[in-house]
């Protein structure tokens, strides 16, 4: 095991320190409490949370990070990760402070005297540093493509006026404008994305931590054993809960892989995955965490303040999406798992399941607390910070469980990576979006996109969906997101779809690119755990989750699966689309989940084609999508004896490497879903 030496005991203190203060910070602007008098403006506040958590990046991230296959604990060089705090780093450290300070101290000034178009040479000079600063976090924090997007993003309107292409023509800046616009301005560094993330994302990822370092991992996955591990395929099923139930808490893929990874990969290989299939299913069901309620990922905070909607109306919508994204991902397992004949784990082995919510009872007061709270307080910003409260008093307190100062800390820290990696990939994309802002493009680039396509919803969805991906392959999704929802959701809404599923469409399709080759990082980082090729698992792991590549089509074009229509609707859009899930998952599986039997090639595209109509809001299309759905099962039934090539139940012994592999003949086991 790694030993970590570049954050030391002294820099272990400097992260802890700037951690309190910013939390602090945060808390003293959610709960109004004006501590010592102290009344931040808006602006003055930003800059004080970037100055606390900026140059915690620079001294816990290294100048070269070291790759996804050393974080998962495979062969590498990791040198880079143990260097230790250096001359420059500090120097980062020193310069994002004092300019953030400099910078907090004249909000007032900066407001009322227009610093933002004429400011004095001090203030611009502070701004360069400032612009410098924040591309150099989002690279240590992003990577180096995105801060390369956003670098050139940010320089855009140097050139606006100029470029050949008119639908890229806009307004243009001389440089020291450019600088004070994306350092004082309020569509740049301190643009909507700092302003949710300072608002309302640092409790709610506080609460995460929080969930992680009392035990709620280890929770989770014990309750994901018991409940499904008896089963065929259990300990998949058991990746796919366990991710599902971390993926509320991180909204992180990659961070999620390397949590749940260590502990589901290996016991899916032993109960007879292949590698390649293992590590596909944990990047699969880990990619769900950034749209999972109720703590989805960093985008869907950013909704709250693109859509102007409350957090909740966003954790409702997005609800029906989450169900069946993760059932898809179930019913393949379960269908993979009768093909192959893979057993369960033998019930003596698994932990009951009473015990586990007896034992993991605070982890569980915990979700309902903030899922209730989140309904019931005048405050969604206030909301994780009690829970936390409540948390860490029980982690202290319960008997038996040892919660003390050095486990203390270790959570200050981790929260202080945690906060302080979102922060600074935040402040980078708001270059982004002051780029698109300032020279007025954003409008346009809607409007001809709506000229282009005419009104044709679905190829406006089609181009962004690709759009999506091509970003989302190289920018994280936040930055993708802001991207979109400036440029094409406008589009997309003129066009008559509704306002959140357009924004959750964006958000959909940007996830897709951690499990899609050829970039795929959740894919990558669970190959690495598996000791898989990693093309190899990024490929099982698009097709364990095709079901996310259809869905956001379908609640595109019917927003009752994002709870957006009455309520009847939304019921029997759940119910159809429960059904499409099935039929997708039977289809790509080629085997008739819950009826066993193995499907013959016409009844897969039957039953694949109902699936996808199904998802359509109009009556003819249900009812065709039920008709062929209705028919790829009789006609399964007619042409194919009862678990032909395969029968549920249990193979022991490792898996072959070769997916399509016959199974040796399996025993009997549980083989209900």
């Amino acid at each position: 095991m790694r030993t970590e030496t570049r954050v030391t005991p002294f820099w272990r203190a400097v992260v802890i320190g700037l951690t309190v203060l910013g939390v602090l910070l945060a808390m003293n602007q959610v709960f109004f409490w004006n501590a010592g008098g102290l009344s931040l403006l808006t602006n003055s506040y930003l800059y004080l949370i970037l100055g606390c958590f900026l140059p915690v990046v620079f001294a816990v991230n290294p100048v070269r990070k070291r790759s996804l296959a050393v974080q998962a604990g495979g062969d590498g060089d990791d040198g880079a990760a143990e260097r230790p705090v250096a001359w420059y780093d500090v120097a980062l450290m020193l310069l994002a402070a004092a300019v953030c300070g400099y910078f907090a101290v004249n909000g007032t000034r900066i407001k009322e005297y227009g610093w933002e178009f004429m400011a004095p040479t001090t203030a611009t000079v502070a701004a360069f540093v400032l612009w410098a600063v924040v591309l150099e976090g989002l690279r240590r924090t992003g990577g180096t493509v995105v801060a390369v997007i956003a670098l050139l993003f940010s320089l855009y309107p140097l050139v606006a006026e100029d470029l050949p292409v008119g639908i890229l023509q806009g307004i243009t800046y001389d440089l020291p404008t450019l600088a004070q616009v994306h350092a004082m301005g309020a569509e740049g560094v301190l643009g909507l994305p700092i302003q949710t993330a300072a608002t309302i994302l640092i409790g709610f990822l506080l609460f995460g931590v929080a969930l992680q370092h009392t035990g709620g991992a280890d929770f989770f996955h014990s309750l994901s054993m018991s409940v499904f591990g008896r089963y065929r395929g259990g300990a998949a099923k058991v990746s796919v809960a366990s991710s599902a139930a971390m993926g509320m808490m991180s909204g992180s893929a990659v961070s999620n892989v390397l949590t749940t990874g260590p502990m589901t990969i290996p016991a899916m290989k032993k109960s007879g995955f292949s590698s390649t299939y293992a590590g596909g299913v944990e990047a699969t069901a880990a990619s769900g965490g950034s749209i999972t309620p109720p703590i989805m990922g960093t985008a869907a905070f950013l909704m709250v303040s693109f859509v102007g909607v409350p957090y909740t109306e966003i954790l409702v919508a997005a609800t029906i999406p989450a169900v069946l994204y993760f059932l898809g991902i179930y019913l393949q397992v379960d269908g993979y798992a009768a093909r192959k004949g893979l057993r369960g784990v033998p019930a003596h082995r698994l932990p009951r399941t009473l015990a586990t919510l007896v034992q993991g009872w605070p982890y569980v007061l915990a979700l309902a607390l903030l899922t209730g709270l989140l309904f019931l307080a005048g405050s969604e910003a206030q909301v994780p910070y009690w829970v936390v409260a409540v948390l860490l008093a029980i982690a202290v307190l319960r008997p038996g469980r040892q919660f003390g100062l050095r486990q203390f800390t270790d959570f200050l820290v981790d929260a202080g990576r945690t906060l302080s990696s979102i922060i600074g990939i935040i402040a980078g994309v708001g270059l982004i979006l002051g780029g698109l802002t300032a020279t007025g493009v954003s409008l346009s680039l809607a409007r001809e996109l709506v000229s282009a396509v005419g009104d044709n919803v679905v190829l406006i969805l089609i181009a962004g969906a690709v759009t999506c991906f091509i970003l989302g392959t190289g920018m994280t999704i936040s930055a993708a997101y802001v991207f979109l929802a400036i440029v094409m959701v406008p589009a997309v809404v003129e066009l008559g779809v509704n306002p959140i599923a357009a924004h959750l469409f964006v958000i959909y399709w940007a996830s897709v690119s951690y499990i899609t080759p050829p970039v795929g990082l959740a894919s990558f980082a669970a190959a690495g755990l598996a000791k898989a090729p990693a093309m190899a698992t990024s490929v099982a792991a698009m097709k364990l989750g095709a079901v996310k590549y259809v869905v956001p089509f379908g609640f595109a074009l019917n927003p009752a699966l994002v709870a957006q229509d009455s309520p009847g609707r939304i019921a029997l859009a759940f119910a159809l689309s429960l059904v499409a899930v099935y039929a997708l998952a039977s289809a790509i599986e080629g085997w008739t989940v819950g009826f066993d039997r193995r499907m013959p090639v016409p009844a897969r595209l039957a039953a694949g084609a109902g699936g996808v109509l199904l998802f359509l809001p109009t009556p003819l299309t249900a009812v065709s999508g039920l008709a062929l759905v209705a028919g790829s099962v009789l006609l399964t039934f007619l042409t194919v004896r009862a678990g032909a090539g395969a029968e549920p139940g249990t193979r022991p012994g490792p898996a072959p490497e070769d997916d399509d592999a016959p199974a040796p003949t399996p025993a009997a086991a549980p083989a209900a879903l």
